[in-house]
Protein backbone atom coordinates (compact mmCIF):
# COMPACT_ATOMS: atom_id res chain seq x y z
CA UNK A 1 0.00 0.00 0.00
CA UNK A 2 1.74 2.64 -1.12
CA UNK A 3 -0.31 5.77 -0.09
CA UNK A 4 -1.54 6.41 3.34
CA UNK A 5 -5.52 5.96 3.86
CA UNK A 6 -7.58 8.20 5.63
CA UNK A 7 -11.09 6.09 5.25
CA UNK A 8 -10.38 2.53 5.95
CA UNK A 9 -12.34 -0.28 5.81
CA UNK A 10 -11.16 -4.11 6.19
CA UNK A 11 -11.17 -5.09 2.75
CA UNK A 12 -8.17 -2.21 2.75
CA UNK A 13 -6.21 -3.88 5.24
CA UNK A 14 -4.19 -7.14 5.04
CA UNK A 15 -5.45 -9.99 7.59
CA UNK A 16 -3.06 -11.63 9.68
CA UNK A 17 -4.08 -15.00 10.53
CA UNK A 18 -2.80 -17.06 13.51
CA UNK A 19 -3.97 -20.57 14.96
CA UNK A 20 -5.85 -19.15 17.62
CA UNK A 21 -7.66 -15.97 15.28
CA UNK A 22 -6.91 -13.12 13.02
CA UNK A 23 -6.34 -9.51 12.97
CA UNK A 24 -7.02 -6.92 10.57
CA UNK A 25 -4.95 -3.83 11.92
CA UNK A 26 -6.90 -0.57 10.59
CA UNK A 27 -4.83 1.92 11.66
CA UNK A 28 -1.12 1.77 12.08
CA UNK A 29 1.96 3.34 10.63
CA UNK A 30 1.65 1.54 7.36
CA UNK A 31 -1.71 2.23 6.54
CA UNK A 32 -2.58 5.39 8.24
CA UNK A 33 0.89 6.60 9.39
CA UNK A 34 -0.27 6.89 12.91
CA UNK A 35 2.31 6.70 15.48
CA UNK A 36 0.06 7.78 18.67
CA UNK A 37 -2.92 4.96 18.46
CA UNK A 38 -2.98 1.35 16.94
CA UNK A 39 -6.61 -0.05 16.08
CA UNK A 40 -7.77 -3.43 14.25
CA UNK A 41 -10.33 -5.98 13.96
CA UNK A 42 -9.46 -9.32 16.38
CA UNK A 43 -12.00 -12.00 14.72
CA UNK A 44 -12.61 -15.47 16.88
CA UNK A 45 -14.58 -18.10 15.65
CA UNK A 46 -16.10 -20.31 18.36
CA UNK A 47 -13.72 -22.11 20.31
CA UNK A 48 -10.65 -19.81 19.52
CA UNK A 49 -8.69 -17.71 21.54
CA UNK A 50 -5.49 -15.23 22.32
CA UNK A 51 -4.07 -17.54 25.27
CA UNK A 52 -2.71 -15.46 28.67
CA UNK A 53 -0.24 -13.00 27.05
CA UNK A 54 0.73 -9.24 27.57
CA UNK A 55 1.97 -6.08 25.51
CA UNK A 56 5.27 -4.54 27.70
CA UNK A 57 4.71 -0.93 28.23
CA UNK A 58 1.61 -0.58 26.12
CA UNK A 59 -2.21 -0.19 27.53
CA UNK A 60 -4.60 -1.75 25.23
CA UNK A 61 -8.43 -1.32 25.54
CA UNK A 62 -10.71 -3.89 24.05
CA UNK A 63 -14.46 -3.47 23.11
CA UNK A 64 -16.43 -6.59 22.21
CA UNK A 65 -18.41 -6.07 18.54
CA UNK A 66 -20.26 -8.78 18.25
CA UNK A 67 -20.82 -12.45 19.76
CA UNK A 68 -19.61 -13.49 23.67
CA UNK A 69 -16.70 -14.54 24.93
CA UNK A 70 -14.37 -14.72 27.77
CA UNK A 71 -12.01 -12.17 29.02
CA UNK A 72 -9.36 -13.23 31.21
CA UNK A 73 -7.21 -10.31 33.45
CA UNK A 74 -4.28 -10.52 35.72
CA UNK A 75 -3.97 -8.39 38.62
CA UNK A 76 -0.45 -6.60 40.02
CA UNK A 77 -1.49 -8.96 42.83
CA UNK A 78 -1.00 -12.18 40.18
CA UNK A 79 -4.88 -12.72 41.27
CA UNK A 80 -7.17 -13.47 38.00
CA UNK A 81 -10.57 -12.36 37.11
CA UNK A 82 -12.63 -13.93 34.17
CA UNK A 83 -15.71 -12.81 33.44
CA UNK A 84 -18.41 -13.20 30.42
CA UNK A 85 -18.17 -10.69 27.47
CA UNK A 86 -20.31 -9.28 25.04
CA UNK A 87 -21.32 -6.39 22.68
CA UNK A 88 -20.89 -3.37 24.25
CA UNK A 89 -18.45 -4.44 26.83
CA UNK A 90 -15.02 -2.26 27.46
CA UNK A 91 -12.34 -4.15 28.95
CA UNK A 92 -9.41 -1.72 29.92
CA UNK A 93 -5.92 -3.25 30.27
CA UNK A 94 -3.02 -1.20 31.64
CA UNK A 95 0.77 -1.38 30.62
CA UNK A 96 1.81 -4.98 30.45
CA UNK A 97 -1.26 -6.38 32.07
CA UNK A 98 -1.47 -9.78 31.33
CA UNK A 99 -4.68 -10.77 29.05
CA UNK A 100 -6.24 -13.77 27.28
CA UNK A 101 -9.63 -14.02 25.74
CA UNK A 102 -11.56 -16.74 24.15
CA UNK A 103 -15.03 -17.29 21.90
CA UNK A 104 -17.49 -19.76 24.26
CA UNK A 105 -20.31 -18.70 21.75
CA UNK A 106 -22.03 -19.94 18.95
CA UNK A 107 -21.04 -17.37 16.58
CA UNK A 108 -18.33 -15.38 15.95
CA UNK A 109 -16.75 -13.05 18.60
CA UNK A 110 -15.20 -10.07 17.23
CA UNK A 111 -13.39 -7.00 19.28
CA UNK A 112 -12.38 -3.75 18.10
CA UNK A 113 -8.30 -4.04 19.37
CA UNK A 114 -6.76 -0.56 20.53
CA UNK A 115 -3.34 0.09 21.42
CA UNK A 116 -2.04 3.56 22.44
CA UNK A 117 1.22 3.39 20.42
CA UNK A 118 2.65 1.35 17.75
CA UNK A 119 4.56 -1.70 17.90
CA UNK A 120 2.68 -4.66 19.51
CA UNK A 121 0.70 -4.83 16.11
CA UNK A 122 4.20 -5.35 14.74
CA UNK A 123 5.40 -8.06 17.13
CA UNK A 124 2.62 -10.17 16.10
CA UNK A 125 2.56 -9.91 12.08
CA UNK A 126 6.37 -10.74 13.16
CA UNK A 127 5.26 -13.96 15.03
CA UNK A 128 5.62 -17.81 13.17
CA UNK A 129 2.39 -18.36 13.41
CA UNK A 130 1.12 -15.77 11.05
CA UNK A 131 0.14 -15.73 7.77
CA UNK A 132 -0.47 -12.34 5.88
CA UNK A 133 -3.36 -12.33 3.60
CA UNK A 134 -3.48 -9.70 1.25
CA UNK A 135 -5.75 -6.95 1.45
CA UNK A 136 -8.95 -7.77 -1.08
CA UNK A 137 -8.86 -3.78 -2.39
CA UNK A 138 -5.32 -4.13 -3.30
Amino acid sequence: MSDLLSFVTVDDVETQSFSWGKLQWLTDPRVTGSQCMVSGIVTLDPGQGHARHNHPGCCENLFILEGEGEQMIENEDGSTETRKVYPGTMISLKRGQFHSTYNVGEGTLRILACYEFPGPEAALRADPDCTVIPPKNS
